[in-house]
């Protein structure tokens, strides 16, 4: 009798007769894809030479992307050059143009090197994102008048932030590869077509999104250095350290998370080491932005002072914000070890990262951008993805009328109370999924990408990994089912600490 393969051993077929079509297992699925024909059918070839999953993904997102182009044109025509209420009224404002002239970009000064005038001096972006804006604006045509200066510019940034749309687009359709086609939920996001070109957020998502891609392929060291490339572009990349930290302690995997680990930084260092020792000033201002920043929109926070009418000293809002988000990955950390089966790395990925979102003093739209991709990793299932996704663009709604209520003189948009509303429907739509999400860790049975028999397909040298520490519960399931003996006496009954036999 031959013997049975070991668990790290045991891999699924990734060719594409076992790529798994949504339209056969998911309703709402099923029920769009009329609008193309209909479900798949059971002799239908899935993919061609020429029309790949992946690549039809990434002409979708591209097509999305364009889309929320001209959901931008009134204010690129004219609303962002006549007065602040009408890029609020049209719902099309975006950071880019404004911040060309205000940083200093348009007068050819250099980020963190040079001092601008007004109060932030200096540039509150991260190293590689300011390296980002200044090669748009060495980009940008010269000639023309200030308008169309910052027009051409924001259509460079535009063109930039298309590459890492598709980029995401991609790495989102290959990490697991049984399911390329889970990743039409970020090609077809409402809400990433509405916020992509608000901000530089989508650089630092592609690197996060390339990382998680090459983690899901065993590549310890090529993540840890992309990672770090993220957070260098944005500083919540760096929270994905925490959920892998745990899921190598559960599956005894110390070396790649060490090795993640060294990358990491060694890339964050090799980037922000030189201005760092260069320009000290200009580097920390963005660190120190982050601490001296005010409660602002979008934040429970807000919604608390405003509605109690508190006066929150900011040190106060800061401590209480890192209390509250270290107990959550506690509580995190604690469902990682105790889950009956160890949960995917995508799935505690976006709580540590929603985590973040929701226990923090602002809450810019673009913020949900981050959220996107892990979601459809963590959670592809298209009806709650499209409930937290209406939340998100009613939230998008709400902020731009809202700021046209505090701008005008009419008082003209959304009062207070409704944008408090729009606030809650936020947080309540992230929670929602948060929940879904941690349900599906306590029965497996329910995640939807374990039921053909995957474990963990973004989880690289974790998936089929045998447990070597767990706690509570995930031990008691465990002896239950044989997989390990009941403890001696002077041994912890709620803990297994060895190799299963």
């Amino acid at each position: 009798m031959s013997r049975m393969p070991s668990p790290e051993k045991t891999s699924v077929p990734h060719d594409r007769r076992s790529v798994v079509c949504p339209t056969r297992r998911d309703e709402v699925a099923a029920a769009g894809s009329e609008l193309i024909g209909g479900p798949v059918g059971r002799r239908a070839r899935l993919g061609t030479v020429d029309l790949t999953p992946v690549r039809v993904v990434a002409l979708v997102a591209i097509g999305m992307f364009a889309l929320g182009m001209v959901q931008k044109l009134p204010c690129y025509n004219w609303a962002w050059f006549r007065g602040a209420a009408s890029q609020y009224t049209h719902a099309c404002y975006s950071d880019i143009p404004h911040l060309f002239v205000g940083r200093g970009f348009s007068d050819g000064l250099i980020p963190y090197f040079d001092r601008f005038p007004g109060d932030m001096q200096y540039l509150e972006y991260p190293v590689l994102t300011g390296l980002f804006m200044q090669v748009a604006a060495w980009l940008t045509p010269g000639g023309g008048d200030l308008q169309y200066r910052e027009q051409m510019y924001w259509m460079v940034n535009a063109g930039m932030l298309l590459v890492c749309a598709a980029v995401i687009a991609v790495c989102v359709a290959r990490t697991h590869r049984r399911r390329p086609w889970d990743a039409l939920l970020v090609a077809l996001a409402p809400a990433f077509a509405l916020n992509a070109t608000i901000n530089w957020d989508l650089l630092a998502i592609a690197l996060t999104a390339a990382a998680v891609l090459m983690w899901s392929r065993g590549r310890a060291l090529a993540f840890g250095v992309l990672l770090g490339l993220a957070t260098a572009a944005k500083l919540y990349p760096f929270l994905l350290l925490g959920p892998l930290l745990v899921l190598c302690w559960r599956a005894g995997k110390w070396r790649p998370f060490a090795v993640a680990l060294l990358g990491s930084a060694g890339a964050w260092l090799a980037v922000n080491l030189p201005v760092m020792l260069l320009a000290p000033e200009g580097w920390k201002k963005f660190y120190v932005f982050s601490q001296e920043r005010n409660i602002d929109f979008g934040s429970f926070w807000l919604v608390l002072t405003q509605r109690a009418d508190l006066d929150l000293q900011i040190e106060t809002v800061n401590t209480t914000a890192s209390v509250l988000m270290l107990l959550v990955c506690a509580g995190i950390a604690a469902l990682a070890l105790t889950a009956p089966r160890r949960p995917r790395f995508a799935q505690l990925a976006f709580l540590v990262v929603a985590a973040f979102i929701l226990t923090n003093k602002v809450y810019s739209p673009q913020y949900v951008l981050w959220l996107i991709p892990l979601a459809a990793l963590a959670r592809p299932r298209w009806r709650s993805f499209l409930v937290w996704q209406a939340c998100e663009v009613a939230y998008f709604l709400g902020i731009w009328m809202y700021l046209v209520y505090v701008t005008t003189d009419s008082k003209q948009g959304l009062p207070p109370d409704g944008y408090h509303f729009a606030i809650v429907l936020h947080l309540v739509g992230t929670l929602y999924l948060c929940a879904l999400v941690v349900r599906d860790v306590l029965r497996p049975e329910l995640d939807a990408v374990r039921q053909d028999g995957s474990d963990d397909p973004s989880g690289g040298v974790l998936d089929g990994a045998p447990d070597v520490f767990v706690v509570g519960s995930a031990a008691r399931t465990r002896r239950a089912e044989g997989q390990e003996p009941a403890p001696m006496d002077g041994e912890h009954p709620g803990v297994v600490s060895r190799e299963t036999a």
